[in-house]
């Protein structure tokens, strides 16, 4: 009886994250599968990653991936070639699900939405700033590693290639390094998502899409800069 609970469980959990998944693409959002990694199971829905309890999870490793020692498990996409195979096609993303029913929801940044990313102390000021602001503030999550994810209209993803700007705010996707300040997911980057609705112990949203337009990333940047340096001092 406990195991037929259990595997009613899993299937209503992978089903949720399907429908998550699925929503982000008819927001418009470019969506791709992730990892599955050790600590997100069903009973924790809300948070970035979906945990397996199949035979992968068994076997041990940190994370589904077949890289040994992955430095960020259940927190990147399942395939390589992730840039190419990201889409917002409600159809396409529910039969992904359908497959991979435990994959994590990835948000390809810098297409139409950047990420501005600060720790969550740093995100709670400037949410509180900004709200006794004329400043636009959109979609606002937690991260289930204790950091404010900040969603604004992308910059890096111009027709003409010459117009793109870079800065060493940029985060590469294959850093793992631990950063303490302010990072900027925008072109050629991903975030990890929280599911779409309700809170868990992980990830979660703070300022619901569904509710909040993409504000301008720059304006942000003014409020969050501020705010880790005052944090971080």
């Amino acid at each position: 009886m406990v195991e037929v609970l259990a595997r009613r469980v899993r299937r209503a959990d992978a089903g949720r994250q399907a429908a998550a998944a699925v929503e982000y693409a008819r927001l418009g959002w470019p969506v791709c599968p992730g990892a599955v990694g050790p600590h997100s199971g069903p009973a924790r829905h809300r948070v970035p990653a979906l945990a397996t309890r199949g035979q992968r999870r068994s076997s041990g490793r940190a994370c589904s991936c077949d890289r040994i020692g992955c430095p960020a498990p259940g927190a990147h996409p399942i395939s390589a070639a992730w840039q190419i195979e990201a889409s917002s096609d409600p159809a396409a993303v529910a039969r992904w699900w359908r497959e991979r029913p435990d994959a994590s929801i990835i948000l390809v940044t810098g297409r139409v939405f950047d990420v501005l990313d600060v720790p969550a102390r740093a995100g709670q000021l400037a949410l509180e700033r900004i709200s006794h602001s004329p400043a636009a503030m959109g979609p606002v999550a937690l991260s289930a590693d204790n950091r404010a994810l900040f969603f604004a209209r992308t910059r890096g993803a111009p027709a003409d290639e010459d117009e793109w700007w870079s800065c060493h705010l940029d985060c590469e996707p294959d850093s793992f390094t631990p950063v303490a300040g302010l990072r900027w997911h925008c072109r050629d980057s991903y975030v990890v998502a929280p599911a779409r609705t309700a809170r868990g112990p992980g990830a979660h949203w703070m300022r619901d899409p569904t509710e909040h337009r993409l504000p301008d990333g720059l304006r942000l940047l003014e409020f969050l800069a501020d705010a880790c340096e005052e944090v971080l001092r």
